[in-house]
């Protein structure tokens, strides 16, 4: 029996790393997660796991999704050696992007870490909101 998958939610700003440079790429190590809880959110992902790929700061949206393909390891950006990244590799984008507006007004979606802990850039997502957001980004997940 298949071990069953995760899925989480990853935070990027589009000025630093955007879904087009995520697809462009292909495959990527997401690196520079400097908060704990971010942090044990990666710890957590396994291969085959799945995560929204969210554009922060001026957009505030979920533009696509990712597949973890290489598990926790030392992130080569961090001198202090405490933290650690993913791989991730582009799958494919929403149809149609579904908005952190759209989320918080939507009481089967505002329990989310998105709402309720707007910072942190890792975080988990549970099934029956993994299912309505990919329905309402018009894909099937």
């Amino acid at each position: 029996m298949a071990a069953k998958k995760g899925h989480f939610l990853v935070k990027s700003e589009p000025g630093a790393w955007s879904w087009d440079d995520q697809v462009k790429a292909g495959t990527t190590f997401w690196s520079g997660v400097r908060n704990y809880q971010a942090s044990n959110n990666l710890k957590a992902m396994k291969l085959g796991d799945r995560c929204f790929f969210y554009h922060s700061v001026d957009e505030k949206q979920i533009v696509g999704v990712v597949e973890v393909v290489k598990e926790y390891y030392p992130d080569h950006t961090d001198e202090s050696g405490r933290f650690g990244m993913v791989d991730l590799k582009a799958v494919e984008p929403l149809k149609t992007p579904v908005t952190l507006e759209q989320i918080k007004t939507d009481p089967r979606l505002n329990h989310l870490a998105l709402v309720k802990q707007s910072r942190l850039s890792v975080m988990p997502i549970d099934d029956a909101a993994w299912k309505l957001i990919c329905q309402l980004g018009g894909i099937k997940g």
